[in-house]
């Protein structure tokens, strides 16, 4: 989840939301790394998440189900505001997660 969380802020860096409209490879890349992220987050334990509701779990992961299965509809001022708005934050709730030199892999289980 934090990789692809950063690949979206990485991937979101310098582009304006006019750049963003009219790039189709910028959102592809951008929901794609979404809809990981919500994958990964139905991965975590039930336990995990309900210890830790300051990830918004049902949000990230409705989200990539949204993404997934109705792509002719994907709502892009709600993608844009997630990049903005609620990447960032997630980034700096996983990074509590992560010990240092070591896989990202202390969410699953």
């Amino acid at each position: 989840m934090l990789t692809a969380a950063k690949r979206v802020r990485g991937y979101a860096a310098g582009l304006t939301r006019a750049m963003f409209d009219a790039s189709d490879r910028d959102q592809d890349a951008i929901v794609r790394r979404l809809e990981v992220i919500g994958e990964a987050a139905r991965q975590v334990s039930k336990a995990f998440q309900q210890e830790h509701p300051e990830i918004p779990w049902p949000t990230i992961i409705g989200m990539r189900h949204r993404l997934a299965h109705d792509y002719r509809n994907v709502d892009f001022d709600v993608v844009w505001e997630t990049v903005q708005q609620k990447i960032p934050a997630l980034i700096v709730e996983l990074e509590r997660f992560v010990i240092p030199d070591t896989p990202e892999r202390p969410l699953t289980g």
